[in-house]
């Protein structure tokens, strides 16, 4: 273990003096993850830290639903959830595309291009049957590195990110956001307590993603009922993604990657396609709402909430729309992806049965 959280400690500190997106998750999985291609099999890491690192993640999410953010989106409900049916129905065939040149089963390609956040959706691979994880991992880092490098690219560009009439909303980007050690106790305590209570609750009811999800809903719940729950320091934050992305690196089995230079290719082409997706619906949705292209774009673009609202509060976007329509698809994903991919899954596990045994017939 100890190895493990010194090449975890390492990857970090090179990411972030690289100044690469989420450093503390992406280096130490890929610090460990080249750490135990070169030391063996001798390095461990409890799932109980990759636990406790999820429950401090689905509190900060939890955090950002706010009341403002809830009355933002309840005026754009049925534009939201338009926009994020069609980017799933894009994403699934984007999936289909992808399974048919590569060769790869549909259950691993509709997880690469599913566009959650990165914590959960390799959460939700590792609990599904028959889904290379390897391949799920790269294709929604690949994907998450794109998002996060070409977003602000096009946003800032003088063209496509032109000055516009938004009115800024102050509304509080809690989530990615963090605060001092001083004021955490004791309004921390009833947040702390009911996160852990539920994240293990969710696990024993099979509740998907329970330790990212429990603590997620309770405090949101929490914040609603009128307690006020404290942002978490950086330091914590940081912590928490090491302990997530060092357990993710030995998970990882280059190994098994086949085909490798295809694999990469076609990742870097789904998140192309992605991402010129996210453009055609953010034009869709400036007809829909008087919004800019801008803000059009960061509400609909899959990337972190944190990162997209940062890059609002820079070019003077409308915030609140950006933070309502990335909470909304964030709870989305949460809440109908999983069930939705298990009676898909369960219904192509059926038909396969059906034309094994009609086989075997004839």
């Amino acid at each position: 273990m100890w190895r493990t959280l010194t090449a975890a400690l390492i990857g970090g500190i090179a990411f972030k003096l690289m100044h690469a997106p989420v450093p503390w998750l992406l280096g130490p999985m890929i610090a460990v993850l080249i750490g135990s291609g070169v030391l063996g099999g001798t390095l461990r890491w409890p799932t109980q830290l990759r636990n406790a690192g999820m429950i401090i993640v689905g509190y900060t999410i939890g955090l950002s639903m706010t009341r403002e953010a809830l009355k933002e989106m309840s005026y754009q409900l049925p534009t939201m959830l338009l926009m994020i049916v069609l980017l799933l129905l894009f994403c699934t065939g984007i999936a289909l595309l992808v399974s048919k040149l590569s060769k790869l089963d549909f259950k691993t390609a509709l997880l690469g291009s599913v566009p959650g956040g990165l914590t959960q959706i390799i959460a939700l691979a590792e609990e599904s049957e028959g889904v290379n994880l390897t391949i799920v991992t790269v294709t929604q880092v690949i994907r998450l590195m794109m998002i996060i490098v070409c977003v602000p690219l096009i946003v800032f560009n003088p063209i496509f990110g032109a000055p516009h009439q938004d009115s800024a909303s102050e509304l509080p980007m809690t989530a990615g956001l963090s605060a001092g050690w001083g004021g955490l106790f004791p309004e921390l305590l009833p947040f702390a307590i009911a996160s852990v209570a539920c994240a293990v609750l969710g696990s024993r009811v099979r509740f998907p993603t329970a330790y990212l999800l429990g603590p997620a809903l309770i405090t949101a719940v929490l914040q609603l009922s009128g307690l006020h729950g404290p942002a978490l320091p950086s330091l914590l934050i940081d912590a928490a993604q090491l302990m997530i992305g060092a357990y993710v690196g030995l998970l990882l089995k280059p190994q098994e990657l086949t085909n490798k230079l295809r694999t990469i290719t076609l990742a870097i082409g789904s998140g192309a396609l992605l991402l010129a997706g996210s453009c055609a619906f953010a034009a869709l949705l400036t007809k829909l709402q008087p919004v800019s292209v801008p803000t059009a774009l960061l509400s609909l673009a899959p990337g972190g909430m944190d990162q997209m609202g940062i890059i609002a509060h820079e070019i003077d976007a409308d915030l609140s729309m950006v933070a309502g329509y990335q909470l909304f698809r964030t709870f989305f994903i949460f809440f109908a992806v999983p069930p939705l991919l298990r009676l898909l899954f369960s219904y192509s596990r059926t038909k396969a049965e059906k034309a094994r045994r009609a086989a075997e017939d004839h």
